[in-house]
């Protein structure tokens, strides 16, 4: 009996003490695991973001160069990642990402208790336990981390915590705006953003539903469900979404099927700082914001960074405009191009013409020695002799041609012979009033000739000088477009206006007209009466206007600037000529509107400048010598039906405008340079057209004036605009000051037009 009862008391001991033992443990436990949290809170395995960080967490934001029409024209990033409001997801988007991520993202607070349970039962095999919230904490502060067990419990309580902090900081839409923006969908595409952009090529808030289902779907892994290299992978995935979107009950069965038996479509468009649109224009611009960050600092007194501070560029750039000028200098150049291989065809020394061999050796080297092969191989420390061998080295290349990329194999000194051959085009169009520059077009491909010919390059001006000479003789002398003046045998004799020789300039065609009228002079370019004006007026006259119309360009003080022998920027000539439209006053190209940081503040606004230059009389008076041009001179052309000869023959689109219409083409020596200013009363275009090389030219003037090089961009661009009345581009008549005291209506015969081979030197007019 005894016996009994001690073992009784035994067990009784045994199960208090297993019992104590197991509450010991417990506890000891249950302390562990907050000890072990609140030690991963304090940052004891590793720093934690601090309350400043869940409030702006570093995500390295693109800057955005937004159009005056609210399109993202680029960007400047080193990670493609552009901020996106909850209110600016589809809804399509959001309710696939919680069906397919997280169907209780909206009942938890951080973690899933229930999912958590679940994976450690089924030790993961039936999926992870990570909420959106956990996976955001992952993509803003600490990745994908160690696969080693011990760091990944460690990584995972990390996790959690930061998790539940994200959670009391921010609303569940704030939280699912944020991952959307930090996801990386590859191909340089960070956020939904940049995803619909890169995959579609439209804004999030266009994306369909079926879209919006394969971005879900990459959100698994952007890797292996790359839409680009994997589309059957995407498709089953996509459907996968759309399943559980009907699980869901967010869609029905019907349109579950429906959308699932559509093909995954793409408009793929990788974005870079080389490709897209107004490319010319974003380089400019980058270079103006790295001048921009060094003198305007953040409030902290830190630098701005255009690569990651996300800032907001807003710019006077109309994506229409921009679209429809690039697509004006594309359709016109791919043709002339056409035309110039032909003609080079024979040249044994294409694409240079009338040089000798050493002028083109020269020119070569030149071109050798700016190249990225001789900078690498002199950093190399290889020999002069060296270098110049490895051009002569046949290899594999991709290069440029109208027809798209092609990949063939030459050597690099053929390759630069090549290049050579291209026309470049220059096209900047401004409204003068403000001084918004509308759009900006500094060659035909960024990516392969990357020289701006708006803002970079000057180039010979030609006859599109001529109107300063003329602005200049109407100001000092009094004179009127009606006035008439003797065009025949002119000489400025050594020792007058500092010239060092006897100048004797003579009409292109060896012709002289007798008495003609200033309309007369500059409508058909007559050289000898430019040249008789800047006589009179004296050329320092001249070069003064020039600066006051906002001309950078050095220019020598001599008669012989009258003809055009000055190198000028497309983007000043496009301001000078803009004064005459805006009745005299100058007003500084603008292409800034402001600039806002990532919270939407604005930093920086611009300050127009503009000063007088010119009363409002003399400005019309040379709008109206300019409509002379226009009307029976040398860009007659535009209003003629086209397509039987001339640069029509081959451009096939015909011009017909009525419209009153201001402009002046121009040619230089040896029709190196083609040019066009065209003016209505809201626009000034200028176009320029040349090689990189002034020896690389048309032999003749048929397809080398600017009346056929130049003019046809700017038609091609006034007929885009004309037919979007979104733009609201004017077709009516230049404003006449009133009580204008100048004499600008004079008495003409009908004018006859001219077959379009007209050149600008013709001089078969009948104006008296």
């Amino acid at each position: 009996m005894a016996t009994k009862k001690n073992n009784q008391t035994n067990s009784i001991k045994d199960i208090n003490y297993y019992k104590n033992k197991f509450w010991r443990i417990f506890a000891y436990t249950l302390l562990g695991v907050l000890a072990f949290f609140l030690f991963a809170s304090w940052g004891l395995f590793g720093s934690m973001p601090s309350f400043e960080d869940l409030e702006n967490p570093d995500s390295n934001l693109a800057t955005e160069i937004i159009s005056s029409d609210g399109v993202v024209i680029g960007k400047y990033f080193k990670t493609n990642r552009s901020q996106l409001k909850y209110s600016d997801l589809p809804k399509s988007l959001v309710e696939a990402l919680v069906a397919t991520e997280d169907a209780r993202f909206y009942e938890h607070s951080g973690i899933d208790g229930r999912g958590t349970l679940r994976a450690v039962f089924t030790l993961g095999t039936n999926g992870g336990a990570s909420t959106l919230t956990q996976q955001l904490a992952k993509q803003l502060f600490h990745g994908e981390g160690s696969k080693f067990l011990p760091f990944r419990i460690v990584q995972k309580i990390k996790e959690w915590i930061i998790a539940i902090r994200l959670e009391r900081q921010y609303t569940k839409n704030e939280i699912l705006a944020m991952y959307c923006n930090v996801y990386d969908f590859g191909n340089y595409s960070v956020g939904v953003s940049s995803a619909a952009q890169t995959y579609f090529s439209k804004d999030p808030k266009d994306l369909t539903m079926d879209e919006s289902a394969i971005l879900v779907g990459m959100f698994k892994n952007s890797g292996l469900y790359n839409p680009v290299r994997n589309p059957e992978g995407v498709k089953n995935r996509r459907n996968v979404v759309l399943s559980q979107m009907e699980k869901a009950k967010m869609i029905s069965s019907a349109e579950k099927l429906r959308l699932q038996a559509l093909p995954i479509a793409l408009k793929f468009k990788l974005e870079s700082h080389r490709e897209g649109t107004a490319t010319y224009f974003r380089e400019y611009l980058r270079d103006y914001m790295k001048k921009w960050v060094s003198e305007n600092k953040k409030p902290d007194g830190s630098d701005y960074d255009i690569y990651k501070d996300g800032l907001k560029i807003y710019t006077t750039i109309d994506s229409r405009m921009q679209q429809y000028a690039e697509e004006a200098v594309s359709a016109h150049m791919k043709n002339l191009q056409q035309q110039f291989f032909i003609e080079m065809k024979n040249n044994k020394n294409a694409p240079f013409v009338n040089i000798t061999k050493a002028e083109t050796d020269r020119i070569m080297m030149q071109a050798m020695k700016n190249s990225t092969r001789w900078s690498i191989m002199k950093d190399m420390d290889k020999s002069e002799d060296d270098i110049i061998n490895s051009f002569k080295v046949k290899t594999k290349m991709r290069i440029f041609t109208w027809k798209g990329e092609r990949d063939t194999t030459m050597t690099p000194l053929d390759s630069i012979r090549y290049y050579k051959h291209f026309l470049q085009s220059g096209l900047m169009a401004m409204e003068p009033q403000t001084g918004n520059i509308k759009a900006w077009v500094g060659g035909i491909n960024y990516k392969y000739f990357q020289y701006d010919h708006v803002g970079q390059g000057a180039r010979q001006v030609g006859s599109t000088f001529k109107p300063f000479v003329y602005a200049t003789a109407i100001e000092q002398l009094n004179m009127s477009p009606c006035d008439s003046i003797l065009d025949g045998p002119f000489m400025i004799h050594k020792g007058r206006h500092h010239v060092t020789e006897d100048w004797e300039p003579r009409n292109s065609d060896n012709r002289y007209r007798g008495m003609v009228t200033l309309k007369q002079g500059l409508a058909n370019s007559i050289n000898t009466v430019s040249a008789k004006l800047i006589d009179r007026t004296g050329p320092e006259a001249v070069v003064e206007l020039t600066k006051k119309l906002g001309v950078k360009t050095e220019i020598p003080v001599q008669p012989s600037i009258a003809l055009g022998a000055v190198d000028i920027t497309v983007e000043d000539m496009v301001a000078a000529y803009s004064t005459f439209a805006n009745q005299g006053v100058y007003v500084k190209p603008q292409f800034l509107s402001r600039i806002e940081n990532k919270s939407g503040e604005v930093i920086y606004e611009p300050i127009p400048e503009s000063h007088d230059v010119l009363n409002k009389d003399i400005a019309f008076a040379v709008i109206k010598l300019l409509q002379g041009v226009t009307e029976t001179g040398s860009g007659a052309r535009l209003r003629t039906q086209g397509g039987g000869s001339g640069d029509n023959r081959w451009t096939g689109y015909p011009y017909m405008f009525t419209n009153p219409i201001a402009g002046k083409t121009g040619t230089t020596q040896n029709q190196s340079d083609g040019w066009f200013m065209g003016m209505v009363p809201n626009l000034v275009t200028g176009v320029w057209v040349g090689c990189e090389d002034r020896s690389a030219r048309f032999k003749s003037l048929t397809y080398g004036q600017g009346a056929t090089a130049a003019l046809p961009v700017w038609a091609y661009f006034m007929k885009l605009c004309y037919a979007d009345p979104g733009l609201q581009v004017s077709k009516a008549e230049f404003e006449r000051p009133a009580n204008l005291s100048i004499k600008v209506d004079c008495y003409s015969r009908p004018a006859v037009v001219k077959d379009t081979t007209q050149t600008e030197q013709n001089t078969d007019e009948f104006e008296l």
